[in-house]
């Protein structure tokens, strides 16, 4: 099977002849990523984006925060820089781009995210207590930003376009950074509306999402989600993940990136990737393995990375076929 089959097989559950990977070419990646040159939901290390939020990295990786917010009333509204998601010379790049990736890979299309981009543009606290002092003004900025990801799947689904990708981290440690209510009223309808546009073309959804979101889980698969990329589970719970969620939704995750990875030993990380591969996919599909890409921020050393990618081949080779792991 490609590489393209492959991961379709396990988001459908319908039994890859092995797991998929996204993993550092020398062990194994299924997956081609594209996306807008230059992307409206750039994130810079340090200066302006095309929003108008002035970024600044801190040291502790290759990220930046946004220090400075550009709509820090709702009275700028009618005056924020939003960028031109239709513009030709933000696409011109797409289709060499598309041609230079090797044949049989899963093409992943890079979206926009709308919780991330929604508080880069009005900070956190704005944003919380707009859900209550603002509730209109936050649906219109919710509502460009969805516009943009529809403009954007139409245009990714006519380049060749097989999945589409993008960041809302939504949890604390333990528990979702605002109320399951909230996410509902203002989130859901739109997370919708933007998977429905991808399912009408064809293309699978995917979202990155770290934290604690067991809350919203099963409204994300209600909205329409195919693949949630986790880089954390122990907050969770492995085995409630597991139990609540396993057969329903696809999880693409690395070993635990804030504990077992940064802190266990090779054959921890080892039994982790098993218990990954065991507990949240099953033996149809269902699991998609991954790494972290900026181990070094994380504290991941390089024999954990070598002892998680390792296993994971391993694992990959055997689990659909009657190896059991």
């Amino acid at each position: 099977m490609t590489g393209e089959e492959l991961v379709r097989r396990a988001i459908r559950f319908e039994g890859p002849e092995r797991v998929p990977l996204a993993l550092p070419e020398e062990y194994g990646n299924d997956f081609a990523v594209i996306g807008m040159n230059p992307s409206v939901d750039a994130r810079p290390s340090n200066g302006l984006d095309e929003w108008g939020a002035l970024w600044e990295n801190i040291g502790i990786s290759s990220l930046g925060e946004v220090k400075e917010f550009p709509l820090k009333s709702w009275a700028g509204f009618a005056s924020l820089k939003v960028p031109d998601v239709d513009d030709p010379a933000r696409w011109a790049h797409l289709p060499d781009a598309v041609k230079a990736i090797p044949e049989g890979r899963f093409i992943l299309a890079e979206g926009v995210s709308l919780y991330e981009r929604a508080h880069f543009l009005r900070g956190l606290a704005n944003l919380w207590t707009d859900m209550y002092t603002a509730p209109e003004e936050l649906s219109r900025l919710l509502d460009v930003l969805v516009d943009m990801n529809l403009r954007a799947i139409r245009r990714f689904a006519g380049a060749g376009a097989h999945g589409y990708f993008w960041c809302d981290d939504w949890g604390l440690q333990d528990r979702l950074m605002i109320s399951p209510a909230h996410w509902r009223q203002f989130w859901k309808p739109r997370y919708a509306r933007v998977f429905s546009e991808c399912h009408k073309h064809g293309i699978l959804t995917f979202l990155h999402s770290c934290g604690n979101i067991v809350e919203i889980l099963d409204d994300l698969i209600d909205a329409g989600l195919d693949v949630i990329q986790m880089d954390q589970q122990e907050n969770m719970g492995l085995e409630l993940l597991g139990r609540r969620f396993r057969g329903r939704i696809t999880f693409w995750c690395p070993v635990d990136i804030q504990r077992t990875m940064a802190r266990g030993n090779a054959e921890e990380i080892r039994a982790y990737c098993r218990r990954l591969v065991t507990g949240l996919g099953t033996p149809g599909g269902g699991f998609i393995a991954r790494w972290y890409s900026d181990p070094s921020a994380a504290g991941h050393s390089p024999d954990a990375v070598k002892a998680m990618c390792g296993e994971f081949v391993r694992l990959g080779k055997v689990v659909y076929s009657g190896g059991g792991g």
